[in-house]
Formats: structure tokens, C-alpha cells, sequence
């Protein structure tokens, strides 16, 4: 059993073979059958994916233009690497998670050692 995708697949591969033969008989071959008043045909089977080639180059840089004019600018890098450092420093107020415990563990042992010195 072929998936969708693969069906759709096959299906763009033959349209594709199938307009690519229609057009290259219509380009080289046409005047053969015309007996040489091809030529306005020729000429249409070359202008038209020239156009659309065309059409498609500039709606693509109109795109790129439009993002470009629409995308607001970027922060400065010294802000950037000012907010970097930052997040790097820790603060007086914060400890490591590992240094309280111990911490708080030697205090009791030093006051025990401390009363049985007493």
C-alpha cells in the first residue's frame, strides 16, 4: 500500500514528465507538423516560463523587501553582552544550594564539641 505523501509524490513526478515532454515536442518539434510557421508558438512556450521565472525573482525580492522593512531592528550588542554579564555575577544574597547544608551541618558539631569541652 503506497502512503498519501507517496502517492502525491508519484503523481507532481508524472505530471512534471508528462509537461516537460509536451513542451520540449512543442519547442523543437511544432514546425515540423506546421511546416515552418511555428514560430509564434515557439516564441510563447519560451516567453511564458521566462515571465513566470521573472515574476517570481521579484516576488521574492518584494518579500525579502517587505520582512527587511517590517522586522523591527535588533538590540545593540552592548546591551546583549551587558544582560550576559549580569545573568553570570551572582548576587551577595545568593548562595550555592551546596554550601548551606554544609554549613549548617558543622554548626551543630562544633557546638557539641564545644559543650564537651566545657
Amino acid at each position: 500500500m503506497v502512503s498519501k505523501d507517496q502517492a502525491i509524490g508519484g503523481l507532481i513526478c508524472l505530471v512534471c514528465v508528462v509537461v516537460g515532454v509536451l513542451y520540449t515536442l512543442g519547442l523543437f518539434y511544432w514546425g515540423y507538423w506546421t511546416a515552418g510557421r511555428s514560430w509564434a508558438l515557439s516564441f510563447t512556450l519560451v516567453a511564458i516560463p521566462v515571465f513566470i521565472a521573472f515574476i517570481a525573482i521579484l516576488g521574492i525580492g518584494s518579500w525579502i523587501g517587505w520582512t527587511m522593512a517590517t522586522t523591527p531592528p535588533p538590540k545593540p550588542i552592548e546591551e546583549i553582552t551587558s544582560e550576559m554579564e549580569k545573568e553570570e555575577k551572582p548576587t551577595v544574597e545568593e548562595k550555592p544550594a551546596e554550601e548551606t547544608p554544609k554549613e549548617e551541618t558543622k554548626k551543630p558539631e562544633r557546638k557539641k564539641k564545644a559543650e564537651a569541652e566545657e
